[in-house]
C-alpha cells in the first residue's frame, strides 16, 4: 500500500499550490477534487493540469466525483449530467477511478435497493467508453448506502467490470458497520481506500468533518490494515481531512505532518 494525499486536505491551497507542497515534502500519489480541477482549467487548461502532474512527479490515482449515481429519485438525471462531465475532465488528466459516495439522507424502501443495482449498471456503461472505475463509497450518514455489507452487496449484484466498491476507514468505523464485516470482502475487492483516523469522542459527536490524521486517533488502523491485506488490496492510502487547521494550512507542512504519522501506522501494519 502508498499513501496518498486527497486534495480535500488541502481545499484552500488550489490544484497547484497543494500539488507542489504534497511533492515537495515526498508524497508520489494524490487524489484530485473537482473544485480545484475545474478552476485551475479554467485558468490555464487541462493539458497544463496534466503536465502540472508530470513535471512534479506526482500520479494521480483517483478524483473526486459524482454523488446520487445509486440513488434513486427525481435528483437522477443530474446526476448523469455530472458524471458524464466528470468522466470527460477524469479521463484527460489520465484518471481511471472516480469516487462516487452515497450521501442521501432521504427514506427508502426495498425496491430501491433493485433501483439502485439498475442505476449503477446504467452507470458503469457510461463509464464503460472512458475506462474509468466508479468506486462506491458508503458513507456513515448515508441512509441508502451507509455500511460495508451494503456497498458489497449492491456492487456484487450489479456485477459491472466499471463499478467496484471502495473502503473509508472513518466511515467505518465511526458509522453502523462491525469489524465483522471485513471479512465479507473477497480477494481483490476493494478498489481504493481513504485513509483516516477517529477522534476520541463519542460516536453520537461525529459528523463529516471530525476526521483525525491517521496516528492521531483511537480507530485500529493497524488491524484495519492487515485486514484489508489479508484482502490482498495493495493501492493507494488516501488521506482525506476537513479540519479548518489543514485545509488552510500550508500543503508541505500538512502533507509532511501527515508522513510522519501515518507512515509508523503503516509500517507497524506491514503494508510500507
Amino acid at each position: 500500500m502508498a499513501l496518498c494525499l486527497h486534495q480535500t486536505t488541502s481545499l484552500q491551497a488550489g490544484y497547484r499550490k497543494s500539488l507542489e507542497g504534497y511533492a515537495k515534502a515526498g508524497i508520489k500519489l494524490v487524489e484530485v477534487i473537482p473544485q480545484h480541477v475545474d478552476e485551475f482549467a479554467r485558468r490555464e487548461g487541462m493539458p497544463a493540469a496534466r503536465r502540472l502532474l508530470s513535471d512534479l512527479g506526482l500520479k494521480a490515482v483517483s478524483s473526486g466525483g459524482v454523488r446520487g449515481l445509486a440513488e434513486p429519485g427525481p435528483q437522477r438525471p443530474a446526476a448523469l449530467d455530472e458524471l458524464k462531465r466528470r468522466l470527460e475532465i477524469t479521463a484527460e488528466l489520465g484518471i481511471d477511478r472516480l469516487v462516487c459516495p452515497s450521501v442521501t439522507a432521504e427514506r427508502y424502501t426495498r425496491e430501491d435497493y433493485r433501483l439502485a443495482v439498475r442505476n449503477l449498471r446504467e452507470a458503469g456503461e457510461i463509464a464503460k467508453p472512458f475506462g474509468i472505475v466508479l468506486m462506491l463509497e458508503f458513507s456513515r450518514g448515508s441512509t441508502l448506502i451507509g455500511t460495508l455489507p451494503t456497498a458489497l452487496r449492491l456492487t456484487r449484484v450489479a456485477s459491472h467490470p466499471n463499478v467496484k466498491p471502495m473502503f473509508d476507514c472513518y466511515h467505518f468505523w465511526a458509522g453502523l458497520s462491525k469489524f465483522e464485516d471485513l471479512e465479507l470482502i473477497r480477494p481483490g475487492e476493494i478498489h481504493h481506500v481513504h485513509f483516516q483516523d477517529v477522534p476520541d469522542l463519542p460516536r453520537e459527536l461525529l459528523d463529516n468533518t471530525t476526521r483525525e490524521v491517521p496516528g492521531d486517533g483511537v480507530a485500529p488502523l493497524v488491524r484495519i490494515l492487515g485486514a484489508l491485506k489479508q484482502k490482498a488490496y495493495a493501492g493507494p492510502l488516501s488521506v482525506e481531512l476537513f479540519y479548518p487547521r489543514l485545509q488552510s494550512g500550508d500543503p508541505y507542512a500538512v502533507a509532511l505532518e501527515i508522513r510522519q504519522k501515518a507512515e509508523p501506522v503503516l509500517r507497524k501494519a506491514g503494508v510500507l
